[in-house]
């Protein structure tokens, strides 16, 4: 496939598989990735993790601030292919209608299910029980194309959003190295989604990010997990936010809604809706992260207090 030139569109460190696998595999002439940001206190310009990879392989970087205002660099570089991974804005059709062979997508879900922007956060807080790659073709509509190829992938209780990222993260890379020969020949499938069976997962909102533990212990353990590495859930204790970054759930169904009911070196037990749930790992505000134990021994009287 070395022969094949290729348009790679993405931005986040997810994508830097993809692109190193087509790197190896493929002639990329061009990479496509969102404006570099400022960072820290300091505001210091930091790359993505896409134009990093670009970078170190001497590709040619474009960042147009608005793609579907500013995309003629893409039309006028020559290519057989474009792939996108994650790239963060919507194709405008003059390059959907451009490439030979199309523009291909990896998205990190099994569609239709979890059309959108955060399908790793959401298949964990929807309470999914696999997640996967599909590669599909692209088309005007989020995630709308013809299915190409899919790939599953149970989903574990002791995930997070940090493991299965990196999971789907190096299966989008393989498998799309599987599918794009059949592209190139012409034999691949082309799926028609059920509209029917389709979800979405859009970005996650900071109400989103807060723990209402008016829902079910399993609900919120889902929660707390699909949020974690990142942004995290949340809740307020004494007027203050508590990042809450690890749970198990417990079958003890006393106390009140949010009230602590237990706190010792097992983790601190919290009322839900229906069970309990035990925090195992938080991050106060303005602290870092530590395991409840530590916490427990910093603030004594927690049994009877309540999260809200």
């Amino acid at each position: 496939m070395k022969d094949k030139k290729v348009i790679f569109m993405g931005t986040p460190e997810f994508a830097t598989p993809v692109l190193r696998s087509l790197i190896e595999k493929t002639n990329v002439v061009l990479v496509v990735t969102q404006p570099d940001k400022l960072v820290g206190r300091k505001q210091e310009l930091k790359y993505t993790p896409i134009k990093e990879v670009a970078l170190e392989n001497n590709i040619e970087v474009f960042q147009p601030t608005k793609i579907r205002e500013d995309f003629d660099k893409v039309i006028n570089t020559p290519c057989d292919i474009i792939v996108t991974c994650a790239y963060g804005q919507i194709i405008p059709k003059a390059i959907l209608d451009y490439p030979k062979y199309g523009c291909i997508n990896v998205h990190a879900s099994l569609l239709p299910k979890l059309r959108g922007g955060a399908p790793l956060h959401k298949a964990i807080i929807y309470g999914e029980k696999e997640t996967g790659i599909t590669i599909m073709y692209m088309d005007e509509k989020m995630d709308n194309g013809d299915i190409i190829k899919e790939e599953a992938t149970p989903i574990l209780d002791s995930d997070n959003v940090g493991t299965i990222h990196d999971k789907l993260s190096i299966m989008g890379s393989k498998l799309l190295m599987e599918t794009l020969p059949s592209i190139f020949e012409g034999t691949n499938e082309r799926i028609k989604q059920d509209e029917s069976k389709v979800t979405f997962a859009y970005n996650v909102t900071r109400e989103e990010e807060k723990i209402d533990f008016n829902k079910t212990a399993r609900e919120v353990f889902n929660q707390i997990r699909g949020l974690y590495p990142f942004p995290t859930a949340f809740a307020v204790l004494n007027g203050e936010e508590v990042k809450i970054l690890e749970s198990v759930i417990s079958e003890s169904t006393s106390g009140s809604i949010g009230e602590i009911t237990s706190a010792n070196k097992e983790g601190i037990t919290v009322r839900c809706l229906d069970k309990s749930i035990i925090i195992k790992k938080l991050k106060p505000f303005g602290k870092k992260e530590m395991n409840s134990i530590d916490y427990i021994n910093g603030n004594k009287e927690l049994v009877g207090k309540k999260f809200n």
